[in-house]
């Protein structure tokens, strides 16, 4: 596979599980089938916005606008399939795997323009968790990103970096995406299942 149509790939799934978590919450407020469209959009596309204005490239739904299409069905399967879900714990779970595709594939963006690691690590880090946090602060829910008791945007910090250094020291972008994406999704899963939170200041 080649690394454009992984990163096309891989954005598209990225977007559709966020629509899903964006859709779940506004059925958890009791919003209508439009709010919850509205909802699925938010961190669907919305870390991605944010990353292409910084990068002063074209915005990647304007571009790819079937991408619009994975966020309406994301939105849609909240809609109907909630009560299915809700066994499963679906918002942190598809929040997780959302924010591990859009680390790997923000930082893999800035990569290809040439950017450093620092920019690199940025992009793909605001990309995971932009999103999510305009989704919950829209919804009025506590930010999964500022939770205190779990690890969230470090954990697309790590996905980012893995990411950077196996596709600066291999050259190999299917194994970068691979231990990127895997490396953002365990951090946040044991941080979802054990509690794990970096350390706070004791004053």
């Amino acid at each position: 596979m080649s690394p454009d149509l992984l990163f096309l790939f891989t954005d598209r799934i990225g977007v559709f599980v966020f629509a899903i978590s964006g859709g779940i919450v506004a059925v958890r407020k009791e919003m209508d089938l439009f709010g919850v469209i509205v909802m699925a959009f938010l961190p669907a596309i919305g870390g991605g916005t944010l990353r292409d204005l910084i990068l002063s490239q074209p915005v990647f739904w304007l571009e790819d606008t079937q991408t619009l299409g994975f966020a309406i069905a994301g939105g849609l399967a909240a809609f109907f399939f909630h009560r299915w879900l809700e066994n499963f714990r679906p918002l942190r779970w598809a929040d997780a795997i959302g924010m591990a595709l859009f680390a790997v594939t923000g930082a893999a963006k800035a990569a290809a323009l040439g950017h450093g690691w620092p920019v690199v690590l940025i992009m793909g880090t605001m990309t995971a968790s932009a999103g999510g946090l305009l989704r919950d602060v829209v919804a009025n829910e506590k930010p999964l990103l500022l939770l205190k008791s779990e690890i969230y945007a470090t954990a697309a910090l790590l996905g980012s970096l893995v990411y950077f250094l196996t596709s600066l020291w291999t050259g190999d972008e299917f194994l970068a995406f691979v231990l990127g994406l895997g490396s953002a999704f365990v951090l946040r899963a044991l941080g979802i299942v054990f509690k794990l939170s970096l350390p706070r200041s004791p004053f």
